[in-house]
Parts: C-alpha cells; sequence; structure tokens
C-alpha cells in the first residue's frame, strides 16, 4: 500500500484583507440571506464576531425591504 502525500499548502487559508468593498459585499449578501454568518465573515476576513457587529450597524442604516402585501 502506497503512502498517501498531502499538499500542505492546500491546507492553509491565506488571509483575506479587509476593505469596505468586502463588507459591503458580506452586508448585502447577510441581507439578502444569500449568505451565513460564517460565508459573510470569511469573505471580509473578519471573525463571526466582529461580522455580527458590522451587520447590527448594517442593519440600523439601512431601511428593510419586505413589503407586505
Amino acid at each position: 500500500m502506497g503512502l498517501l502525500k498531502i499538499n500542505k499548502s492546500a491546507l492553509y487559508e491565506h488571509p483575506v484583507k479587509t476593505t469596505p468593498q468586502n463588507v459591503q459585499e458580506s452586508n448585502e449578501a447577510l441581507f439578502t440571506a444569500k449568505w451565513n454568518l460564517p460565508q459573510a465573515a470569511k469573505h471580509c476576513g473578519m471573525t463571526q464576531k466582529e461580522m455580527k457587529l458590522t451587520f447590527w450597524e448594517y442593519l440600523k442604516y439601512n431601511p428593510s425591504t419586505y413589503k407586505p402585501e
């Protein structure tokens, strides 16, 4: 039985730089329920707690898009 060779560089996730554009994309994806919190946090290089706090601020200043019939 041969040895399984593991690519160690594929196991490492490179850090993502937090930019206003990444944060905006993450907030909009959370707002429209396209992404969940871990996905959004990873996209903009934040912890889940940081993303949650940022999203709460986003909700304060952006009106709801829900229109009841």
